[in-house]
């Protein structure tokens, strides 16, 4: 039987632990993909978002002004005071969990792919994810501009994915493995050294935007 979005999730959450738990101090500190966060607070922003609900979302969002960024902060910050063992303590509580802010569940794989990218590519750890989880990712991202954007930046660009049968859009081409494309329209501009393309250059410009 097909793994479910939520198997995907669970597995993906215990392989990153393991990736992090012998990581060196030091390393907590490197700039990660998402370059306004540190590693260490991109783990935060993962642990936050494997403990939300419905309900706590919409109270944090509230209570910081409907900022995103604002509420995004709050979560980091909490889940960052005790220093990484402890963040990873935390997290290791809720792997299993299945709540998660409202919204398509592919947000949530997406979450966990997108991030753990940011973590992990700045550190040097190689991973492989499931390719049907991440092609769903990418499905979604072009139909989504929700927080980051996608669907907007990959205006007027076509995609080719060199390890699957998979394209999308028109216009100049971008090509490459689908997981660099999946950075790339969430705006990760160090995925582009993994594209080619007449397109790439354009996405570079609207990932500085």
């Amino acid at each position: 039987m097909p793994d479910t979005p939520w198997d995907v999730i669970h597995a993906e959450r215990r392989l990153l632990a393991t990736d992090l738990a012998k990581l060196p101090p030091a390393q907590w500190e490197v700039r990660s993909l998402c370059t306004d966060w540190s590693v260490y607070q991109a783990f935060g922003h993962i642990t936050s978002t494997a403990k939300m609900s419905p309900r706590r979302f919409v109270a944090g969002f509230v209570r910081s002004g409907f900022n995103f960024e604002r509420f995004s902060a709050k979560g980091i910050q909490a889940e960052t005071a005790d220093g990484p063992a402890a963040t990873l303590a935390e997290f290791q509580t809720h792997l299993d969990d299945e709540t998660s802010p409202p919204g398509p569940i592919e947000a949530m794989v997406g979450e966990i792919i997108v991030h753990g990218e940011d973590i992990r590519r700045p550190l040097g750890i190689a991973h492989s994810y499931p390719q049907e989880a991440v092609l769903r990712v990418a499905q979604f991202y072009v139909g989504s501009n929700a927080l980051v954007g996608s669907k907007r930046r990959i205006a007027g660009v076509k995609l080719v994915a060199t390890d699957e049968d998979w394209t999308h859009g028109t216009g100049p081409r971008v090509t490459g493995p689908l997981l660099s494309l999946v950075l790339a329209m969430t705006g990760r501009s160090a995925a582009l050294v993994d594209l080619d393309g007449d397109g790439v250059p354009l996405l570079d410009e609207r990932s500085k935007a």
